[in-house]
């Protein structure tokens, strides 16, 4: 579908649900990688208490998010609340959510604006 309509912005929701059963297999994630060659392809990056070991702070994850990163860019991917359910299971906060890109993560100032509020802000709410 992204080839046949290239200028439709597309978003996988959740890291493409890669995870859910505790494994970050690596044909999964290279799979999903592969979608960065379709300009209009974003990913959210959520649902942390959903993938991995599922629990605070989610360090498991960073190497998927860095992977993400390195191959979408900043601008290609987003923070989501995954509102109610990141609240699911104990200590699962949106504040532990938030600081994994905030704080856990080595990314610039500029990046943490564009995955926290920018990626989002010009997916769903820019004109072009």
């Amino acid at each position: 579908m992204c080839v046949q309509f290239p200028d439709t912005k597309v978003v996988i929701d959740h890291f493409a649900r890669i995870g859910v059963d505790g494994e970050i297999r690596e044909d999964d994630l290279k799979n999903l990688c592969s979608l960065a060659r379709h300009k209009h392809t974003f990913v959210k990056v959520s649902a942390y208490y959903a993938l991995g070991k599922k629990r605070a702070p989610y360090d498991d994850l960073r190497p998927m998010i860095r992977r993400l990163y390195d191959t979408f860019g900043p601008k290609r991917l987003m923070w989501a609340s995954d509102s109610p359910y990141q609240l699911v299971g104990e200590g699962n906060t949106y504040e532990a959510s938030i600081a994994l890109i905030r704080d856990r993560m080595d990314f610039t100032a500029d990046d943490r604006e564009w995955l926290l509020r920018k990626t989002a802000e010009n997916v769903y709410f820019s004109v072009g």
